[in-house]
């Protein structure tokens, strides 16, 4: 189980581990966003360092339309589990995000009242 915090304007915050390819560790805050649709996205600026291996491009539909967005096959830590997932790149993320694909493997649990927030593996 890992647990995260609620933003100020009730964002879901998880710390992660991007994991480049000469398998070091790079902490980093990621947003749970259960708008977007498959497992992380990041800035295509900080991917750069990361050293992933391009896969493809791809049209997703946002918020601001259809964008591209291009794919490499990154690796990530989450709860002690190294996953090996496709991420998707843009100019437009901000923020790291994790996806709703998550959620078929992990349960959110989130009560801000008691300032509960956390994901636990299935």
């Amino acid at each position: 189980m890992i647990e995260g915090d609620f933003g100020s304007d009730g964002e879901l915050f998880f710390e992660i581990e991007l994991i480049p390819t000469e398998d070091l560790e790079l902490p980093v805050t990621a947003m749970l966003d259960t708008g977007f649709t498959e497992l992380l996205a990041i800035n295509f600026q900080d991917l750069e360092a990361l050293g992933w291996h391009f896969l493809r491009e791809r049209p997703l539909k946002t918020a601001q339309g259809i964008k591209i967005f291009r794919i490499y096959l990154g690796k990530v830590r989450i709860d002690g589990r190294e996953f090996e997932i496709p991420v998707y790149a843009g100019e437009e993320i901000t923020e790291v995000l994790l996806g709703s694909q998550w959620l078929k493997i992990m349960r959110l649990v989130a009560d801000m009242s008691a300032g509960v927030l956390s994901l636990e593996r299935i």
